[in-house]
Parts: structure tokens; C-alpha cells; sequence
């Protein structure tokens, strides 16, 4: 389960592109708190935190306890504006989250025990065809991360999100279909490999057919 990050912040009660930037320029990130029915509410965190919390690599998935002038809202970041030259934050929209609330985020996918994948072992590779998965998740339960597990797993095999085990009501936001997240995948050099020797095998078995024949009709 995610982890609480614990952020403070101020009220502001100015809006617009220049009190922004006068913000910007004073070391703040303007932001705004919106969501559970609750009018949207304007706000400041510091560029030091706001900087720290972005390069988690994992700020749109954390829950956040922000503290506005002592009071304390539990909230998610829902967008980030970065600067399109220098890329530091300059905006942040979070969503409050009430009590029960449920909240789309997208989760990374971890391996666990590829020792003990035969096509590993053989030289295969992981290809990974999601990163990250979707997820419908409470609030209180977001997981940090999906491991999959590759005990027992061949060139060939993929992984489905029906094999992926999940908490406790949480639920892909793909519904439609078992999609794939990883397949492990031969490299060019045993592919060809078998390949040659498949052909090898087709080429004996072709040249053996005469000699059979002829042996028949003696």
C-alpha cells in the first residue's frame, strides 16, 4: 500500500497568470484543491517540495496529507504543469478524497523470481508490454506496486492481468478484456538458432524419403 506523503501548504487568494508568476518567483508553486463536492480552494506549496515530491517518480499515485494553515486534507495530485524549457513544476491540481472514495491511478509492474523462470534461464527476455496498470482503487489501498511472478514461466508464456493477484477491491480499469502485461519473449540468436535446427531436421527427413521408397520396391 502506498505510503501517506505529508505536504504543507498556505491558502492564497489571488488567481491569474501574473499573480502566478510573482508566486514563481518567490519560490512557489501555485496549486488548487478541488473535489467531494467541496468548493475548489487555492493554494501554495514551497518549489523545494513540490520539486521532492515530483521527483519520487510516483507523485500521481501517493496520497497526501496537505496541511493548509493546520488544517489537513487528504488529497492526490490529479495533473502537474511542467516548465516546457527547464522542466520544474509550476502547477499542481490535487483532488480531495473523502471518506470511502475511490480513485483511478496507474501502477508500475515489478518481477519478482526470475531465477526461477526456465526461459529466462534459456536466454529469453522480459518484454514488457505495460509498465504500468490502470487500476480502480480505494483510497486507503493503493498499491504500490504489481509483482509478477515468473516461477515457472517459458519462452512463449504471457502474463495476463487475470494472473496478476490484487487487493482487495481493487480492479483493473480495463474491464473488457484479459489484456497482456509482459510475455517472455526469445532473443534473435535462439530463435534463429532453433530455426536451423528445425530446418536441418525437415531437410533430413526429406532426403531420407527416397531411400525409403527404393528400399520398399526391392
Amino acid at each position: 500500500m502506498s505510503a501517506n506523503y505529508k505536504l504543507s501548504a498556505s491558502k492564497r487568494d489571488r488567481a491569474g497568470k501574473g499573480a502566478s508568476r510573482a508566486l514563481r518567483r518567490a519560490q512557489l508553486v501555485p496549486a488548487v484543491i478541488y473535489g467531494d463536492k467541496k468548493s475548489p480552494e487555492l493554494v501554495t506549496v514551497t518549489f523545494r517540495d513540490a520539486s521532492m515530491l515530483y521527483n519520487t517518480g510516483s507523485m500521481m499515485s501517493n496520497l497526501i496529507d496537505l496541511d493548509v494553515d493546520g488544517k489537513v486534507e487528504r488529497v492526490i495530485p490529479r495533473d502537474v504543469q511542467l516548465d516546457p524549457v527547464r522542466d520544474f513544476v509550476m502547477h499542481i491540481d490535487f483532488l480531495r478524497l473523502g471518506k470511502g472514495a475511490t480513485v483511478a491511478v496507474n501502477v508500475p509492474v515489478h518481477f519478482i523470481n526470475e531465477e526461477e523462470s526456465e526461459g529466462l534461464k534459456r536466454g529469453g527476455v522480459i518484454n514488457v508490454v505495460r509498465h504500468e496498470v490502470e487500476l480502480n482503487c480505494p483510497a486507503d489501498s493503493i498499491p504500490e506496486s504489481l509483482e509478477i511472478d515468473l516461477t515457472g514461466t517459458d519462452i512463449g508464456d504471457s502474463i495476463h492481468i487475470s494472473a496478476i493477484k490484487l487487493g482487495k477491491g481493487v480492479t483493473p480499469v480495463i474491464s473488457d478484456r484479459d489484456f497482456t502485461v509482459a510475455t517472455i519473449a526469445a532473443p534473435a540468436g535462439l530463435t534463429s538458432a532453433e530455426d536451423e535446427a528445425a530446418e536441418e531436421g525437415e531437410e533430413a527427413a526429406a532426403d531420407a524419403t527416397p531411400e525409403a521408397e527404393e528400399g520398399g520396391e526391392g
